[in-house]
């Protein structure tokens, strides 16, 4: 990794749908050397893949809540059907083990505060490994990676 290895990622993260020739004008090098750069990059494990930003607000998800879960019982078993439950809740958008309390940092998007209430009800406090569960509700978002 060098600075122009620097330059390319620093760019693909702003854009990825960038073209060769595009990201090769940004950084200053001619197409070919900048795709192999590029190339490498993803051999090496540092670029895993490309994807689309997509805006929870345009999709009537705008309201986020920061959700912190515990559970109670901590099995292989249990930890991996709680983990597949959620993962398959649509409403996630992020979901995270953690060391020590709570056990679960968990991303949820969606319409509205009656909707959050819902999903809260009908689904997370439902589960059966849950013992507890916080809700920090998003008043702005600072800065975010997707």
């Amino acid at each position: 990794m060098d600075a122009m290895d620097d330059a390319i990622l620093f760019h693909l993260r702003q854009d990825s749908s960038l073209t060769n020739t595009e990201l090769a004008d940004l950084v200053g090098l001619t197409p070919s050397p900048c795709l192999r750069r590029v190339k490498k990059l993803e051999a090496d494990g540092i670029i895993t893949g490309y994807s689309a930003i997509v805006s929870q607000e345009a999709l009537g998800r705008g309201f986020q809540v920061i959700v912190t879960a515990e559970i109670g019982v901590n099995d292989q078993a249990t930890i991996e059907d709680f983990e597949s439950q959620v993962a398959a809740f649509d409403e996630v958008i992020e979901c995270r083990r953690l060391f020590g309390i709570p056990d679960y940092f968990i991303r949820v998007a969606v319409k509205d505060l009656a909707t959050y209430e819902n999903f809260m009800v009908t689904k997370l406090s439902g589960l059966p490994a849950v013992s507890r569960v916080t809700s920090l509700i998003t008043m702005k978002t600072i800065k975010s990676v997707d």
